[in-house]
């Protein structure tokens, strides 16, 4: 049972720190003047963030606890959820930073940044899962 809390409190855990260090990750990989700017003025990374971290908080919590069957108890069906998160997630990002940098030009950059999200979603479902799984009644098992 101290192991389940375990794994929920890191969990909780890696989010919050995710959250407090958004801006730092999501720069990571790629600074620009102009597009970083703009994403710090609006406040879009914290909004980023949230979606990212309630998308795959979200999707894992679909897993374990609403499609919860013996039948869906594989890997695979892990990854189908993981891959079904892990692209919606970066649509609805886009949307929403297309939306709050309505009149600039920054197509191949939110592409860019879309991509890298891609990475950091499936992460954070990673993340989710270990944190969620042990108590699901069918699916604690997925994905190892």
């Amino acid at each position: 049972m101290r192991n389940k809390f375990a794994f929920l409190v890191t969990g909780i855990s890696l989010s919050v720190l995710f959250w407090i260090f958004n801006v730092e990750i999501y720069e990571l990989p790629y600074y620009s003047q102009g597009f970083t700017n703009s994403l710090w003025n609006n406040g879009v990374y914290n909004v980023i963030a949230a979606i990212t971290l309630a998308m795959g908080w979200a999707g894992a919590a679909v897993y374990y606890y609403v499609i919860n069957s013996a039948a869906f108890d594989r890997w695979w069906h892990w990854l189908a959820i993981m891959a079904v998160t892990v692209v919606l997630t970066p649509i609805v990002c886009y949307m929403v930073m297309s939306a709050m940098l309505a009149g600039k030009d920054y197509g191949q950059e939110l592409v860019q940044f879309g991509m890298y999200n891609l990475a950091v979603t499936a992460v954070a479902y990673v993340v989710a899962s270990f944190a969620m799984k042990w108590w699901s009644s069918n699916c604690r098992h997925s994905p190892f």
